[in-house]
């Protein structure tokens, strides 16, 4: 842990401030997947409309993704963070109030806008803060925060649904608001943000730069690429709970909440191993190498991982296959941290991941229609071709490890 020793205490509060405002973004967003047999079954939703919701819901945060980084650009990455946190953790908590698929609609909509926003606040205030050589490492360690996050719910989902049932899991939702409460207290802007906030004319968004010159092929190829891994890890992981807790009669595993919560805290095991991992590895040997690897990888573990029903199986391919299948989300805020100059780099942040949540959004939909036509394990293998796709795209992004920030 020397690389952690050598960051200054400013840039270490900034990561545990992203650490902290990522892992409450996951243990939020995916109560719904961990809860989602039972709302399917209390509102009385087809596996189409449990899609259409979790679609809507990625669309909004395509959304709240390019506003965020434009007021963190604007006004500071911690208010952007801290308005983030607070927006998804109070429509969290509403979600447990619906009484209807419109209603659900609403409130995961709006939650979209704090989830999306979360992000590209965190990566700036990271990227901005530790220098080039442990970039990777420390957005590593942030990035892991959504395992720990996604296995944190599934360990409250396993106590409360079967005991209080999914609106009360939905209410435990809101405590992550209180987390705003130290970031504004202890966490500062980035010094070199406010360096740039000196200068009028700088300060002044220039959200129309990220697709001026050589920036512009660039913007759109890194949009297409993270569109296609985020298509492939939500549909994935957008149905896997559902896949795993269905009675074999609708297509799926029929597993227990407990036994599924069980899997579901494996793979997150594994997901956070992959993004730490890929933090270091891409510090190491570079962030294309990196990314093309896990890419590759997932794509195979995936296709394995559709093709039996077996538990036990099931438990042993499952953290090799979140491990690749998520780990290289680290690298994105890296490369596009490194790329950008920091008068637009969180709105092109925003933008770059948080577009591809509008094509990525078209998953959760689609697996769930193709999964009642032709099947989950059919459905499910859609997004290994997604994976794969992403890392065609590679040949045109150009290696960026150990640039200095502009």
């Amino acid at each position: 842990m020397n690389w952690w020793r050598e960051g200054t205490p400013e840039a270490r509060r900034a990561l545990i401030a992203a650490f902290f405002g990522w892992m409450l973004d996951a243990f939020d967003v995916m109560l719904y997947a961990l809860v989602l047999v039972a709302v399917m079954k209390d509102l009385n939703l087809t596996k189409g409309q449990a899609g259409i919701v979790a679609s809507l819901m990625l669309v909004a945060s395509a959304a709240g993704g390019m506003i965020f980084g434009i007021i963190a650009d604007r006004y500071g990455r911690t208010r952007a963070l801290m308005g983030s946190i607070l927006i998804y953790s109070i429509f969290t908590g509403a979600c447990g109030l619906a009484q209807s698929v419109t209603q659900l609609i609403l409130f995961r909509m709006l939650l979209g806008l704090g989830m999306g926003g979360e992000w590209a606040s965190g990566a700036s205030l990271v990227s901005e803060t530790w220098p080039a050589q442990h970039r990777g490492k420390a957005l590593g360690f942030v990035q892991s925060a959504w395992a720990v996050g996604y296995a944190a719910a599934a360990i409250v989902t396993a106590i409360i649904l079967p005991r209080w049932g999914w609106r009360v899991v939905f209410f435990v939702g809101m405590i992550p608001a209180f987390v705003t409460l130290w970031i504004q207290r202890t966490v500062k802007e980035p010094e070199i943000w406010r360096q740039r906030q000196m200068d009028a004319k700088q300060s002044q968004t220039r959200f129309r730069d990220i697709f001026r010159g050589p920036l512009a092929s660039l913007t759109v190829t890194i949009t297409i690429m993270n569109a296609c891994t985020m298509f492939a890890w939500w549909g994935f992981n957008q149905w896997i709970p559902a896949y795993l807790s269905l009675p074999t009669a609708q297509g799926g595993v029929g597993l227990t909440t407990s036994v599924m919560s069980g899997l579901v805290i494996a793979m997150q095991v594994g997901m956070w191993f992959g993004y730490v991992t890929f933090g270091f590895m891409s510090d190491s040997v570079g962030r294309r190498r990196s990314y093309v690897l896990y890419l590759i990888l997932a794509a195979a573990l995936i296709t394995a991982y559709v093709a039996t029903k077996n538990p036990v199986v099931l438990l042993v391919l499952g953290p090799f296959t979140a491990f690749f299948a998520t780990g290289y989300f680290t690298g994105f805020g890296a490369i596009t941290a490194e790329i950008y100059p920091t008068e637009i780099r969180a709105a092109a942040q925003g933008f770059t991941y948080n577009i591809g949540r509008i094509a990525s959004a078209v998953a959760p939909f689609a697996v769930g229609s193709l999964a009642q036509s032709h099947g989950f394990p059919a459905a499910l293998s859609i997004t290994a071709v997604a994976f794969l796709l992403a890392a065609i795209m590679w040949i045109w992004i150009p290696e960026t490890r150990g640039k200095a920030l502009e």
